[in-house]
């Protein structure tokens, strides 16, 4: 089948996260021989600040390391009728112009024989619910919302059976451990500042503990804002600017600990929703401690993949455990690969979306389906 993928942007992960689980799902779909093809606008912020951060050799980077993602830069001119016409599939994520998200609609109400998916994976409808509100969704097919309260969100609105759930996943042909680097750091965190939607956590979850044990501590992330990389300086933590996701799973496996820190956002509003980080960080096979978060949907095995922190003495204490006992960084490692190998890898997103597709999907697209595929 023929996927087209609406995104911000599949080439930059410039503070975007998303791309990281659409490349693994679209490199999935590849590999089961569908076709696949991501559409960005021209004017993404995140390639726009890539490219201003890092130069064009970012973007170079990114068609090195995956020659087999296909992706165009549309313009204003840009004719997005013929694009779609010989889909079988088309997904829109929420950053989606609303224009457009609308225009793609009517393409589908106009005699458009694909299937229409529109795919959230933000905390706007809860914080900026207005944003969502405003879309004109009538004539989708579907919602794939990244958590049940986002689910919730579109079930109150009115969408009833068609809106499913579809949560991030790490790619583990990627992330995966590398037990031949050599360790080199204590602690490693990969996040963005986040808006200040999380900067008295960094400081009490990341900065104070890591001072307090005089870790060894890497950061890696954009949008630090001077106050904040003076404080990371005066804790003796090294800040290493923006990293290229595919680079992520060999950072990590130079550290010998992780932490996960929420924005608050997700916290207050969407629980059971973790960032894609948490995914990937087990993946990579990395004991992993997190401030707290509530697991509702029981993704994980909160204290067996991974421990939860409730403050910064918490943190402190849980980061000196894990950091001088082996027995137990190695059952943190060997619990959450567990979980992610059997639960949450763009495999078994990939296998859920085709489920989706059988139960809300057009003609077109369920004479495709063969009885194999939609029951790998």
């Amino acid at each position: 089948m023929k996927f087209i993928f609406y995104t911000h942007s599949l080439i930059s992960d410039w503070n975007h996260g998303n791309a990281h689980f659409l490349r693994g799902v679209m490199r999935d779909l590849i590999r089961r021989g569908h076709e696949a093809l991501a559409l960005e606008p021209e004017n993404a912020w995140s390639r726009t600040s890539l490219v201003n951060d890092q130069g064009t050799v970012a973007i170079e980077k990114f068609h090195q390391r995956f020659p087999e993602l296909r992706t165009y830069i549309y313009g204003s001119d840009f004719d997005h009728q013929e694009a779609i016409a010989d889909a079988d599939v088309v997904i829109v994520h929420e950053w989606t112009e609303p224009a457009l998200v609308e225009r793609i609609g009517r393409a589908r109400r106009d005699g458009g024989r694909f299937t229409l998916l529109f795919h959230d994976t933000h905390h706007r409808a809860v914080s900026a619910e207005s944003d969502i509100a405003g879309l004109r969704l009538d004539d989708y097919d579907g919602i794939l919302a990244f958590g049940e309260t986002l689910r919730e969100r579109y079930i109150n609105a009115g969408w009833g059976r068609s809106v499913f759930i579809w949560h991030e996943a790490a790619d583990d042909t990627l992330f995966r451990p590398l037990p031949e680097i050599h360790k080199t750091g204590d602690l490693i965190w990969i996040g963005n500042w986040g808006d200040d939607e999380r900067s008295n956590e960094i400081m009490e979850y990341l900065v104070q503990p890591s001072r307090q044990l005089r870790l060894k501590t890497m950061v890696r992330g954009v949008r630090y804002p001077e106050q904040a990389l003076q404080e990371l300086s005066k804790a003796d933590i090294a800040y290493g600017g923006w990293i290229a996701n595919a680079e992520a799973p060999l950072a990590f496996a130079q550290h010998r600990a992780t932490v996960h820190i929420p924005r608050r956002p997700y916290v207050e509003n969407l629980p059971g929703i973790p960032t894609i980080r948490v995914f990937e960080a087990l993946a990579c096979g990395l004991p992993l401690i997190s401030a707290f978060w509530n697991d509702a949907e029981n993704l994980f095995r909160p204290g067996i993949d991974y421990l939860i922190a409730r403050d910064s003495n918490e943190m402190t204490q849980l980061l000196r455990d894990v950091l001088s006992d082996t027995d137990l960084s190695a059952a943190l490692v060997s619990s959450g690969l567990e979980t992610i190998r059997t639960r949450h890898t763009c495999r078994h997103r990939v296998d859920e979306l085709l489920f989706i597709l059988a139960a809300c999907g057009t003609q077109r697209v369920t004479q495709k389906l063969t009885v194999r595929e939609a029951a790998e």
